[in-house]
């Protein structure tokens, strides 16, 4: 039997496009892979493959061949704990014998001069209370290292650990780059040397003291030597190759020239062919560039790091009469947390006593608190507003709702779109191409144009470093991680870089009516009374009283209105369903029946005339369900029981319209309901009468006319339309959302977040065209410029520190770019309320 895997792996080594590209294509057609996308931003690699002919060691194997190193996941635990309380060999001893004699501990180390025990064990036997409870046992305290987390921690830590050694090598780049550009171009803008090391008078110590100046610098940026060569070298060369060529032809030219210098052969004339300053301050510009390329690339994830720092580090565990704080990591299923007014609640629960304001805001973009008392379900990382809850943990760890959303999210960050395809092709080739355009170029000014070397060599350089494969590999990947980032934050899930590109092609939105467009709930909405002395909450007593047993919707509806006038039931002497037509009761002395059109005629009830007609075909008009009720074989009331719009729908619509989208509703109500519930919305086109299994084929038939379709639906029961529709939205009410669901998932149940799903994807695939529109003028214009073509029409070469200057902002320019999706907003909508005012849904 075939087994297919897939796995989102953090590679580690990765520097430019080429790198990423190079990894996707030898990966492409390693046997037993059937699909990889390497994302350079997000340094991470999305491969499925067949599990019975290739595993992951294999994999990593041929990874490593290509000179980067993929992280491997362990199917172990490690915790690192501060041990205090040890005072000599024994303790430390002590607990390392007893803590691995536990079942499930693989390994138990400990420090004792540092005071850290670090644990590797198998989760699903042991735990990390159970090994902090053994040590408490054995007579110390143990608490977990601020210095653990998840693997985007880890990433994270990585990441800040880099910038802060480029930062540390940057500040002697600069500073002894800025000085030897000092030095070399002083004379020539009229700024006289001391004579000890004038070029005029001391040639070979002008000389030596700019080798001094560049060696450090290049010390600092080895990085590019030795990530470059060798990747030249193994036939797979990329940007570093490009800065080391570059560079290290400057510098060894310049250094040949200083031993010539040396020994008195043309000192005058070779002390004015030294490139010693183009060398060291391209190494220190393009180390500015790259640092803060990657300061930029780490802020395209800050929605991740926002959403995770949300859970609380600890919790108030209840162990009967008293409370125990414990970190979250040690949080099991079963535990009764204490959350008080002011906290997060820790992991996903139920409330088994008190009740409070919940925001779920973090998570769904709800901005109104909701109440939550017995029986409700909590999530992880939401606030408790103003009172105490007692929450059962249900869900930790990996499982609860928080951890689903950021594993989504950090896919989705990974994932690629099309619309990437052409810049990842380019950028496998282009390093080796510019090489020979370089030395095409360089060549072609020696041989045909017999310039002097110094101004080839200048040439050549600054064809190398004016090459940015870097912008290219960045200009997809970098939009999608703040685009899909900043849709988590709105309460929209976009599960990949492909359902973000759909998003924006959408000719056509599918709106399932029931739960969708409206409420899922029917409601009492009219009570027509006709003829009942005792008044209309005294009949809807008796009506509720009849259906208070009864799970039907409608019958749920009048029980509710009942309830919500606090009005009493009475028991019921006698109760019969009449399948397909209503009920029969006997109760308080009355015989009731309720029920359609259909059983009044059959039980031959008095009062049907015209004017109950009229109402009945009013009601129905406006969308509602009649239903007709009798008293003792006469017509006593006619109610009206509709789902409700949502008060948001018909702005929605308009919006939709505005953009240029056609809207359908899909329902399998008969055509006068729905036209009545469309008109409400402003839809104009309506697919009634469709059963739940046939709702794929109506979304079939619409792609057969040419269009792009998004179906909105709950997920539940019309996944296979949403599976069908060319995009899928599916509506979630705040934490119970499906996240499985749909290609995009919408955190709440309000329309809204439709328009934020397919604003976002214009707004992102827009952000996308712009990145990739820079990046290949860039090089397009820049390449032929450096490679002397103005030149040749009486322009100006281009100097190799210019040339390095604008690739270090070229990769730069394209990320900070991409971070202006982090403010996007959708314009409120304007909502009528029920009373006749009007309100605005706003997304933060």
């Amino acid at each position: 039997m075939e087994i297919i895997a897939q796995k989102q792996l953090p590679i580690r080594g990765m520097h430019c496009a080429a790198c990423s590209g190079r990894i996707e294509r030898v990966l492409a057609t390693t046997d037993g892979v059937r699909r990889v996308a390497v994302n350079l931003a997000s340094a991470t690699m999305d491969i499925e493959w067949e599990g019975d002919r290739l595993d992951l060691a294999g994999i990593a194997g041929v990874v490593a061949k290509l000179g980067f190193e993929l992280v491997l996941p362990s199917a172990e635990a490690i915790w690192e704990a501060r041990i205090k309380g040890m005072s000599c060999a024994a303790c430390s001893s002590r607990i390392e014998r007893v803590v691995g004699g536990l079942a499930g501990i693989a390994e138990a180390r400990v420090n004792l001069a540092t005071g850290i025990g670090t644990f590797r064990f198998d989760p699903e036997v042991m735990s990390r209370r159970r090994i902090r409870e053994a040590i408490t046992a054995l007579g110390f305290a143990a608490e977990a290292t601020a210095a653990q987390g998840t693997g985007f921690d880890e990433q994270r830590r990585e990441v800040e650990a880099t910038l802060a050694r480029m930062r540390r090598n940057l500040v002697p780049a600069l500073l002894f780059g800025a000085v030897l550009l000092v030095v070399a171009m002083a004379e020539m803008v009229g700024v006289p040397l001391p004579a000890a090391v004038s070029p005029h008078t001391a040639p070979f110590h002008f000389a030596v003291l700019q080798l001094m100046l560049v060696l450090p610098i290049l010390w600092v940026g080895r990085d590019f030597y030795r990530v470059g060569i060798p990747a030249l070298l193994r036939g797979g060369p990329n940007m570093d190759s490009l800065i080391a060529m570059g560079t290290g032809a400057a510098f060894v030219y310049s250094v040949w020239n200083l031993i010539e210098i040396g020994l008195g052969i043309d000192a005058m004339r070779r002390v004015m062919d030294l490139y010693f300053e183009s060398a060291g301050v391209l190494i220190a510009l393009v180390s500015l560039g790259k640092y803060l390329e990657l300061r930029s690339r780490a802020r395209t994830s800050d929605a991740i790091g926002r959403l995770m720092r949300l859970t609380p580090e600890t919790a108030l565990l209840v162990r009967g009469d008293e409370q125990v704080a414990i970190p979250v990591a040690e949080i099991e299923v079963g535990d009764l947390l204490l959350v008080r007014p002011g906290e997060r609640v820790p992991v996903d629960g139920v409330v088994e006593k008190g009740m409070s304001a919940v925001d779920e805001s973090m998570l769904t973009g709800e901005s109104l608190p909701v109440n939550r008392t017995v029986g409700d379900a909590v999530a992880g990382a939401t606030l408790n507003k103003n009172g105490a809850l007692w929450v059962r943990a249900e869900r930790v760890g990996e499982d609860t709702v928080l951890a689903r959303i950021v594993r989504l999210v950090r896919e989705a960050q990974g994932s690629k779109a099309a619309i990437a395809n052409l810049a990842d092709r380019v950028s496998y080739y282009f390093v080796p191409v510019v090489m020979l355009i370089a030395l095409v170029a360089g060549l072609g000014w020696y041989f045909l144009a017999h310039a002097e070397f110094g101004f080839v060599l200048r040439i050549f350089i600054a064809v190398l470093v004016i090459a940015c494969p870097c912008a290219m590999g960045l200009a997809t990947p970098t939009s999608i991680m703040v685009g899909t980032g900043r849709g988590a934050q709105l309460g929209v899930l976009i599960k990949n870089g492909a359902a973000l590109e759909m998003a924006e092609k959408v000719t056509a939105v599918v709106f399932d009516k029931t739960g969708t467009l409206t409420h899922g709930r029917p409601e009492l909405v009219d009570f027509e009374l006709l003829q009942w002395e005792q008044g209309q909450d005294a009949l809807l007593a008796l009506v509720a009283s009849c259906e208070v047993g009864s799970e039907h919707p409608l019958a749920e509806a009048i029980v509710r209105a009942a309830r919500e006038r606090a009005l009493p039931l009475t028991e019921v002497d006698s109760f019969a369903a009449i399948p397909g037509r209503g009920v029969r009761a006997s109760l308080a002395g009355h015989a009731l029946l309720l029920g359609n059109q259909e059983l009044m005629g059959e039980e031959r009830v008095g009062g049907l005339d015209a004017d109950v007609e009229r109402v009945a075909d009013r009601l129905a008009e406006a969308g509602k369900t009649a239903l007709y009720l009798a008293m003792d074989g006469r017509l006593a009331a006619i109610l009206g029981i509709a789902d409700r719009l949502k008060p948001e729908a018909p702005a929605v619509v308009a919006r939709l319209r505005a953009m240029g989208i056609a809207v359908y509703m899909l329902t399998g109500d008969h055509l006068v309901t729905a036209r009545a519930i469309a008109a409400q919305a402003g839809i104009d086109k309506i697919i009634a009468q469709v059963l739940p299994d046939h709702k794929a084929e109506k979304i079939a038939e619409l792609q057969a006319t040419g269009a792009r379709v998004a179906m909105i639906g709950d997920g539940i029961n019309d996944a296979p339309a949403l599976a069908r529709a060319d995009l899928g939205i599916a509506m979630g009410t705040g934490i119970d959302v499906a996240i499985d669901s749909g290609d995009v998932v919408l955190m709440r149940g309000t329309l809204d977040g439709v328009l934020t799903a397919l604003a976002l994807s214009r707004a992102t695939m827009r952000n996308i065209r712009q990145n990739l529109f820079w990046a290949f003028i860039y090089n397009i214009i820049g390449i032929p410029v450096a490679a002397g073509v103005l030149f040749l029409f009486g322009g100006p070469t281009l100097n190799p520190m210019l040339a390095g200057g604008a690739m270090a902002l070229s990769s730069v320019s394209v990320v900070t770019n991409a971070l202006r999706l982090r403010f996007f907003k959708v314009a409120p909508l304007s909502v009528s309320l029920p009373g006749g005012g009007q309100t605005s849904l706003a997304r933060d």
